[in-house]
């Protein structure tokens, strides 16, 4: 119950951070960005479609935040999180309820926060005292089905992969790799601990991963929830409300609610010449249904498609990319009207200027050597825009590196250019303020490396590899830029920056993890294909039903592979494609009880396992997640085998003492290991056991390094 609490006290801290803060226009519905009115639907958009989204992130971003820095503050208390939940949350409720009494004191007539809340949501517009109409927010028969089909497909991909059952976590195929670091992670702050934070898979040292969505689920779990629902529901909450403002972004720029609709449909299921490539593959004699029915693999010919690189597994197994999302969607919601504004006036001006006919020479000095592009019109909505961004960095990093990459894109041809700057310094500071706080030395290592993960790295082998990946949509886009009008030829340049990053700047020794940039691209890049295929189906050409039927054939061919990939993921999890694991274990229970963030556990490369699912810190856990975030994982492998190979006592204290191992687990793994080979004579001579289960090559023992052999 607590962590419900917890949850609508964020929202109710978002809501009048966005209300105060936020700006009136990055919350508009009703119209387009050109001014005109949206099409479809009978009814204008609601408003909250935008406010619950980006109350959620904001509230989420500032209560979470307040409390982590409280439990830092804590940190020596027996209980730190707790006692900064009790502290933070008592404060939120109390600021809430200061902020409705003067707001009630400033409206007598205003009824209770609850019913208006409720109104502001739902009211139907009615007459005020002075005559005049508020804003109908009765939600459309398309917005709500809308609303309601996204909300089932998010239960349905977090719930599928990720639940409990008859006291059996149950972690799918698909997802449970990613999902090691993760649950370590979250079990870790569970048990209120990890404060100051360290990474599960490499203890000891500092966290370079950006942690603190783990951190909401564990405090959530700490509060409660157990751990799926915990983990779910703010997946969901995140999902949803990315896709509720991808729909509002979209409807905003094409003046379509239909465009919105396709624009989402295209986000969720990929386009892909995968698809095309498999089917080509099926061997002669063989049905095509029967090979699509029997297939469990993800399919496509690029490298790195079976982990599911490029589909909706990619929002299931790193749940943060979506919530980082909305906030990238809003900054988009709440700056393009500049580059409207600069588009009309520029061509006004140019063409005044020019005696009628612009130049681009015209265009570029109007842009930037007059005082209207660098006119300041709010200060508050830009300095709330950097709080949010630069707070997402610790968040999802990867969104923080894209919205700034869109937002220069769109800062270039936009009149609110020094509002954008404002936002990406308040940004860049707080990012660089929690490295510091987080970071011991270089938060990353910037390197040139051209061609992302095609296998021919020049600029043809990059262009091959992107139609592979992406199918139609790059032809699609093509057309849309040459037929498009100047405002969306420029956002689709500003969209194509995230892309160009991926193809030639590595933040981490892991190239692949550059695909999350590309999926922001083309997720950006849906709505002018959207639009493109909305057009076509529209146009009256040729008599008109040849470009529908061709708009329709187009539709399936952008998003078959997707639609198939999703049918991969119900495939590969549920309750018999799962990693199991007891919520009752007494491994797990041990651990979880008994070891705290300071207690650094030498082990086997574990993935998620019992041990994991402990909350235990590993000196060394599956080298991919730590040596992907930066961390010296050789050096420590190194370590591990002379600690698990030490001859004497002598020295395996030694190493000990120097690596501040506490505990040691001797198991299956860690006899079988090809690494190195166990000597746990010496392991039982030097430290006493305080766990054991199992016998013969299934045993298991942990040892503690703190009681010498033979102490009571």
């Amino acid at each position: 119950m607590a962590g419900i609490v917890y949850l609508f006290i964020c929202l109710a801290v978002g809501w009048e951070l966005v209300l105060r803060f936020g700006g009136n226009s990055s919350c508009r519905t009703d119209t387009a960005f050109s001014g005109k009115i949206i099409k479809g639907g009978g009814q204008p958009i609601p408003e909250w479609f935008v406010r619950l989204p980006v109350s959620f992130l904001a509230g989420t971003l500032a209560v979470t935040w307040a409390v982590y820095l409280a439990a830092l503050c804590f940190q020596k208390l027996s209980w730190p999180i707790l006692i900064a939940d009790i502290v933070v949350m008592g404060a939120a409720v109390v600021l809430l309820l200061l902020r409705y009494c003067v707001r009630r004191k400033r409206r007598p007539s205003e009824k209770a926060f609850g019913k208006n809340i409720v109104q502001r949501i739902l009211k139907v517009g009615k007459a005020s005292a002075d005559g005049k109409t508020s804003p109908d927010r009765r939600i459309s028969a398309g917005d709500a089905i809308f609303l309601v089909l996204i909300l089932l497909l998010a239960g349905i991909l977090m719930g599928w992969t990720f639940f409990v059952k008859d006291g059996v976590l149950y972690t799918g195929y698909s997802v449970f790799s990613d999902f090691s670091p993760h649950i370590g992670m979250i079990q870790s702050f569970a048990k209120d601990g990890n404060i100051p934070t360290q990474y599960s898979f490499y203890a000891g040292e500092d966290i370079r991963y950006h942690f603190m969505y783990q951190f909401l689920v564990g405090n959530l779990t700490l509060l409660g929830l157990r751990i799926d629902w915990a983990f779910n529901l703010v997946s969901v909450l995140g999902f949803t409300g990315a896709c509720m403002l991808l729909y509002v972004l979209a409807a905003r720029i094409t003046e379509r609610k239909v465009c919105g609709y396709l624009a989402v449909l295209f986000f969720l299921f990929r386009s892909s010449g995968a698809m095309f490539d498999f089917l080509a593959s099926v061997p002669s004699g063989t049905g095509i249904l029967e090979a699509l029915r029997t297939n469990t693999e993800f399919i496509g010919e690029t490298p790195n498609e079976s982990w599911g690189l490029w589909n909706l597994n990619v929002y299931c197994n790193q749940r943060h990319l979506a919530f980082g999302m909305i906030g990238l969607l809003y900054l988009l919601l709440a700056f393009l009207p500049g580059v409207y504004r600069a588009a009309g006036s520029i061509g006004t001006k140019t063409a005044s200027a020019s005696g009628g006919t612009g130049t681009v020479f015209g265009s570029f000095k109007t842009l930037f050597f007059t005082p209207e592009g660098w006119h300041v019109h709010c200060f508050g909505p830009a300095v709330f825009a950097g709080l949010l961004l630069g707070g997402l960095a610790f968040w999802n990093g990867a969104v923080v590196v894209a919205a700034l990459l869109v937002l220069f894109g769109i800062a270039v041809v936009s009149d609110r250019r020094l509002e954008l700057l404002i936002m990406a310094a308040i940004a860049a500071a707080l990012t660089l303020l929690q490295s510091a706080l987080f970071v011991d030395g270089e938060t990353v290592s910037m390197a040139f490396r051209f061609g992302f993960l095609a296998e021919n790295k020049t600029l043809f082998g990059a262009a091959e590899y992107l139609g592979k990946l992406l199918g139609l949509l790059p032809f699609v886009i093509a057309a849309a830029f040459l037929l498009g009008n100047t405002v969306n030829r420029r956002l689709i340049g500003a969209s194509l920056l995230p892309l160009l990053f991926a193809f030639t700047i590595s933040l981490t020794p892991d190239i692949a993890v550059n695909h999350k940039y590309i999926m922001i691209s083309v997720m950006l890049l849906g709505i002018f294909a959207a639009e493109f295929t909305v057009r076509m189906f529209e146009s009256r050409a040729f008599g008109g039903f040849l470009l529908k039927a061709a708009a329709v054939l187009l539709t399936i061919c952008l998003t078959a592979t997707g639609i198939y990939d999703f049918r991969t993921i119900l495939k590969k999890n549920g309750p018999n494609r799962s990693i199991q694991l007891s919520l009752t274990d007494p491994l797990s229970t041990w651990i979880f009880e008994h070891a705290d963030s300071d207690d650094i556990f030498l082990t086997p490369q574990y993935a998620l396992n019992r041990v994991v699912y402990g909350g235990a810190m590993l000196y060394n856990g599956w080298p991919y997640f730590a040596w992907s975030a930066g961390y010296d994982t050789n050096y420590r492998a190194a370590q591990v085998k002379a600690m698990y190979e030490a001859d004497s006592t002598e020295t395996l204290k030694l190493l000990v003492e120097q690596n501040q191992i506490r505990y040691i687990i001797v198991d299956r793994d860690a006899r079988t290991s090809t690494d190195y080979t166990v000597r746990e004579d010496i392991i039982a001579a030097a430290f006493r056991p305080v766990y054991e289960e199992g016998e013969g090559e299934w045993k298991l023992t942990i040892y503690d390094t703190l009681l010498c052999a033979g102490e009571s």
